[in-house]
């Protein structure tokens, strides 16, 4: 988006609307040692068209997933978006639009949001849904604090094989508070989370399919979650899986959450994204976030009101369920164009496809010489690998086939020789099989 700057006689009319002569004026109640005493190491500055040219070059640095046969995933996933989402969310009246403070002239922005929430809550099976969150990590996070505070007890459980970027994005969120967290390896078998598992835990965070791209056993995990007294059971999940899955109601989970990209958003070189959270009614008063309702005005005529707003400004900072300024509506509108013009069969499709597409990949894979799958244990979309050379190595010599094999699981603390891998509806057999080739011959 351009930046159109202030010219210097529109600043000074604005300080003297303000009543100021300068704009030091404006910063006569910090104090002094706190300033700026010398200007920051900044460039010269540049014309619009100088800037223009400057960061047109930068861009250029970047590779498009449509320019390159990429596999890229970890918790976002490059799937075809429909030209239909793009065209609406851009229209002046969303994509110019803020958050609506000022409900009664924000009905249509608080209308797509209920449809948004009603979308979620069927996706996933719950009763109830936000209206968004800042991302899929910080919907953890989020839902661990809730746990907390309904459960009022402390120790959190959270499954090893979580994406490592939630684990630290809940641990930055209940530093300070208490909260004691607690991982635990369920890979091989759940007898290491029934023993730690016990009646001062506030959660268990299972994410399905997880990290590696596996699937967990959720009904399992369910049953010794709520063998401790209170505990609630988080599921984190990806939501195009959830249209070939059983959802998280048909496993008893208590909150669910995850990371929303998928759904009609593109990748957007790491952001920004949104994450979802939904659960039961009886945990509506814990929820973070805002919540849009559906009522009638004073003449009967359908409306739509933000409700259960237990925010820092609403209300006593200590009573507050979250400090979220944002709930990245235009991430959320472009979701609910996506589910609405997909439907059920479009959004099956799509994890039909993706899943299909990503055992055939598998599968070759495995039959090349040196490269094994790290797990024989099921998948949605998306699987490790166990590589000859360093995952960082092949990473590199790959991208001069124009190929991006996956992520190296190196950069997370484990293995050099791991590969993620994830495989979306958009991949032909071509692609597939040039991936195939090109590990073969490296």
């Amino acid at each position: 988006m351009p930046f159109i700057s202030n010219t210097n006689k529109e600043r000074q009319e604005m300080l003297a609307a303000i009543g100021v002569e300068n704009f030091s004026q404006l910063l006569k109640n910090i104090p002094e040692k706190f300033l700026l005493q010398e200007d920051c190491c900044l460039e010269k500055q540049y014309s619009e068209l100088e800037i223009s040219r400057k960061y047109a070059k930068l861009a250029a640095k970047n590779i498009s997933a449509n320019e390159i046969n990429a596999f890229l995933g970890g918790g976002i996933y490059d799937h075809f978006i429909p030209a239909a989402v793009d065209h609406i969310i851009q229209r002046p009246e969303f994509h110019s639009a803020y958050t609506p403070y000022q409900a009664e002239v924000s009905q249509g922005t608080l209308q797509y949001i209920y449809e948004y929430q009603t979308m979620i809550c069927e996706l996933t099976g719950m009763e109830i849904s936000n209206a968004g969150l800042y991302d899929g990590a910080t919907a953890t996070a989020e839902a661990v604090l809730m746990a907390a505070r309904k459960t009022k007890k402390n120790k959190a459980i959270l499954a090893n094989s979580l994406n490592p970027l939630y684990r630290q994005i809940v641990s930055v969120y209940t530093e300070g508070m208490d909260i004691e967290l607690i991982d635990v390896d369920i890979e091989d078998n759940l007898q290491k989370l029934a023993e730690t598992s016990d009646n001062d835990t506030a959660c268990v965070v299972v994410q399905t399919p997880n990290f590696f791209g596996n699937l967990e056993d959720m009904a399992a995990i369910e049953k010794i979650t709520h063998s401790a007294k209170k505990a609630l059971f988080i599921a984190v999940v990806d939501p195009i899986s959830l249209a070939v899955l059983n959802s998280p109601a048909e496993y008893k989970a208590d909150i669910v959450v995850g990371e929303g990209q998928a759904l009609g958003n593109h990748t957007n070189y790491g952001g920004p994204l949104f994450g979802f959270l939904a659960t039961h009614q009886k945990l509506a008063r814990t929820m973070p976030g805002r919540i849009v309702g559906a009522t009638e005005d004073a003449n009967g005529t359908r409306a739509y009101a933000l409700t259960l707003q237990a925010r820092e400004q609403h209300i006593r900072r200590a009573k507050a369920t979250s400090n979220i300024c944002s709930n990245d509506a235009l991430c959320t509108l472009a979701a609910t164009v996506y589910m609405s013009l997909m439907g059920p069969k479009g959004l099956q499709e799509v994890a039909t496809q993706s899943a299909t597409k990503a055992h055939y990949l598998a599968t070759k894979i495995a039959e090349l010489p040196n490269y094994k799958l790290m797990s024989n244990k099921p998948f949605f979309k998306e699987f490790t690998v166990k590589t000859p050379l360093p995952a960082k190595k092949i990473i590199t010599k790959l991208v001069d086939y124009d190929i991006l094999p996956g992520i190296s699981l190196e950069q997370f603390g484990l293995e050099e020789n791991l590969l993620l891998i994830a495989v979306t509806e958009k991949k032909s057999k071509t692609n597939l099989d040039e991936l195939v080739a090109a590990l073969k011959e490296v």
